[in-house]
């Protein structure tokens, strides 16, 4: 049997302008209460969200005024530049590795266009070698993290003693939009947060933690659930209150179908590491999994310190997890645009 992908490293990174759900709020109603008349009906999805606070690319007040594409661009460029050498230099440091250590970078990011695109943008700060794989993936929304990862762990897999380097960078805050509004907007305003994470790879048993199988599951007509909307002012969120419905009624059959090619039933996972997309999806997925309530304890956690960054969300979650110390097997997942659920299998030597 050939050796298993291991994680070597696990960092994260987010920027530095803290916004209080109360201020959130505060500037949604000043600015979006105008444009749409039962604003102040839905205005309860900001104390519900689970969330207390949450980092932005930008001060709070850059908001409160209207972007267009290009200046949306410009910060994305420069700030998801910053927190990929951030959450990457400090994997980079924990696995005792350098730059030029690494064969292959696998960049995934949904919120923002760069080409040349950001691990091309930092070879010149960080030091990659001028040979290194790029591999950058765009459109995997709130389930790159995980998908990003199986992704890397394969590549990894396929030449064994190279070092890969994931990176997922998302800024959801540059959605924040002022020209429209609809019921998507105010939720996305009262959910979404900033942040970056990076994880190194590679055959062998060094890691902190092996990965023994990936899979994923996307269901057919389901495009209209989460995603973008390409608008002359930049994108716009396309994002369906009956997620955590869908998630309720569907995540059981989902799991049992992606880890029956692994000889698992959900029964054997010690712990499941979800994407906390909110409040609500994470009761869900507790009643989906028959998981006790509550039990789901670092991803309401990590909910509450950053709201959901999409991507790199699951991977702060993994990360607190860890911390706190891992069970001998357990499942990293999210759902994502598609609609997709995303799957990794994760074993440790407790």
């Amino acid at each position: 049997m050939a050796d298993p992908v291991t994680i070597l490293s696990l960092a994260t990174a987010t920027p530095p302008f803290v916004v209080a759900q109360a201020d959130a709020l505060a500037v949604a109603r000043d600015v979006l209460a105008g444009g749409f008349k039962d604003f102040e009906r839905m205005t309860s999805v900001f104390t519900t969200a689970g969330i207390a606070n949450r980092q932005l690319a930008r001060p709070v007040d850059w908001y409160r005024e209207p972007h267009d594409f290009t200046e949306r661009t410009a910060v994305y460029l420069e700030t998801a530049l910053d927190l990929f050498v951030a959450a990457a230099q400090s994997a980079l440091d924990e696995a005792g590795l350098a730059a030029s250590d690494i064969d292959t970078i696998v960049t995934v990011s949904s919120t923002g266009i760069a080409t040349p695109s950001l691990e091309a943008r930092a070879m010149g700060r960080m030091g990659f070698r001028t040979d290194v794989a790029r591999v950058p993936v765009f459109g995997l929304g709130c389930a790159g993290g995980v998908t990003g990862l199986s992704l890397s762990a394969k590549l990894a897999q396929c030449t064994p003693g190279s070092v890969v380097l994931f990176v997922t960078v998302e800024l959801c805050s540059l959605a924040f939009r002022t020209d429209r509004v609809d019921k998507a907007d105010i939720i996305s305003t009262a959910l979404f947060g900033d942040g970056a994470a990076a994880c190194i790879l590679k055959v062998g048993d060094e890691g902190f933690v092996s990965i023994s199988g990936a899979a994923e599951k996307t269901w057919p007509d389901t495009l209209d659930i989460m995603g973008w909307k390409i608008e002359p002012n930049g994108l716009g969120v396309v994002l369906n209150r009956a997620i955590p419905v869908f998630a309720r009624q569907n995540m059981a059959q989902a799991m049992a179908e992606m880890l029956a090619p692994q000889g698992l039933v959900v029964a054997d996972i010690d712990r499941f590491i979800c994407h906390p997309g909110g409040a609500k999806v994470v009761d869900a997925v507790e009643l989906a999994l028959s998981l006790n309530q509550g039990s789901l304890d670092h991803e309401r956690a990590v909910l509450r310190d950053h709201g959901n960054m999409s991507a790199p969300t699951a991977l702060f979650v993994l990360d607190r997890v860890r911390q706190a110390g891992l069970p001998p097997l357990s499942v990293l997942t999210a759902l994502g645009p598609g609609f997709t659920t995303s799957t990794v299998t994760l074993r440790h030597a407790a």
